[in-house]
C-alpha cells in the first residue's frame, strides 16, 4: 500500500526510484527504533504525513537538472529525502545542527542508495555555500528562517520556479508572513493529495 500511494501521486517515477521510496518504510522504521526522530504514533502514517507531504513540494516546483537544493533543519530528512529520490539529477544537502538526526539521515542514504544527498551537522549560516533553492518543513516562524535562509540564495532560475524558498507549512501564516515584509505565493496541499491531513497545510513559495 505504501508505494502505491506514491504511485498514485507520482506514476511516471522509474523502477529504481519505486524500490528506493519502498525502501524508506523499513529503513526509517529501523532507525526510528534506535534515535528517535518520528513520533511512534506518527510511523504508522510514515508516507502519508512524511513523504507525500514532503513530494508536495515536488508538484509545486520540478527541479531542473544540475539544481542544488538545501533542507534547513532537516531532522529526520524531510523534505529532503524524498526530494533526493524525487530529483535523482539534482544536488541536495540537508543541514541540521543536531548530530544524533544527521546520522539518522546518513543511515537512510546508505541504507537506500541515494547518491545526490549529503547529510551536514552544523548550523545553516555555517555552511559557507550558495543554493538555488532552500526547503524546509516548518522548522521556525517564517521571519526567523529568512533570515537562516536568504544568505544561502543564489538568484536565477533552476526549476519551473525562479530560485527562492519552498517552505511546508500548516495553520493562518497572514500574520507571520506579514511580518516578514515579502511577497509570497501560497499553494493549498490539499487538491494534490486525498488525505485529511494535507487540509491546512500549505507549500509557501517565496522568489529570492
Amino acid at each position: 500500500m505504501n508505494i502505491e500511494l506514491i504511485l498514485r501521486y507520482f506514476p511516471e517515477i522509474t523502477a529504481q526510484q519505486r524500490e528506493q521510496f519502498a525502501q524508506l518504510g523499513e529503513l526509517y522504521t529501523e532507525w526510528n527504533s534506535r534515535i528517535n526522530v518520528i513520533s511512534r504514533k506518527d510511523m504508522e502514517h510514515l508516507y502519508t504525513r512524511h513523504i507525500l507531504h514532503s513530494l508536495a513540494i515536488a508538484k509545486v516546483c520540478r527541479f531542473n537538472d544540475g539544481a542544488k537544493i538545501v533542507d534547513i533543519g532537516c531532522g529526520g530528512g524531510f523534505p529532503s529525502v524524498p526530494l533526493a529520490i524525487m530529483f535523482p539529477k539534482a544536488e541536495f544537502v540537508g543541514v541540521d545542527s543536531i548530530a544524533k538526526k544527521i546520522r539518522v539521515v546518513q543511515g537512510i542514504i546508505e541504507g537506500a542508495g541515494i547518491e545526490n544527498l549529503r547529510a551536514v551537522n552544523s548550523r545553516a549560516e555555517q555552511l559557507g555555500e550558495k543554493f538555488d533553492y532552500v526547503v524546509s518543513r516548518a522548522v521556525t516562524e517564517m521571519p526567523r528562517f529568512i533570515q537562516w535562509a536568504l544568505p544561502l540564495l543564489r538568484k536565477g532560475q533552476a526549476g519551473e520556479l525562479p530560485n527562492g524558498i519552498l517552505y511546508l507549512k500548516g495553520g493562518d501564516l497572514a500574520e507571520e508572513l506579514a511580518m516578514t515584509r515579502r511577497h509570497w505565493t501560497l499553494y493549498d496541499i490539499a487538491p494534490m493529495f486525498e488525505d485529511e491531513f494535507f487540509e491546512t497545510k500549505r507549500v509557501v513559495y517565496g522568489k529570492f
